[in-house]
């Protein structure tokens, strides 16, 4: 098992000696680091999906000309009963 020497705010430290007296604090503290690994994956793998749909939409966006406001009034119009 590894020791990791993190420097914390004062009240920081004060509040949870407090809070997990007499809890095995080594195991609370690599709990919380593996929700923060888990949650910063899940933000990564979300923000690379997001980032895959846009890169897709512009190359969608691309091949198709833009259209100009008779265009999209006349398709509009098309598009109602």
């Amino acid at each position: 098992m590894g020791t990791m020497n993190f420097s914390i705010p004062d009240d920081v430290k004060e509040a949870f000696n407090k809070v997990f007296e007499g809890e095995n604090k080594s195991a609370i503290v690599s709990a919380l680091m593996r929700k923060a690994i888990e949650e910063k994956e899940r933000r990564t793998r979300a923000e690379q999906s997001l980032d895959a749909l846009i890169d897709q939409l512009l190359r969608v966006r691309a091949k198709d000309p833009p259209l100009n406001d008779d265009d999209i009034r006349r398709l509009r119009a098309e598009g109602r009963p």
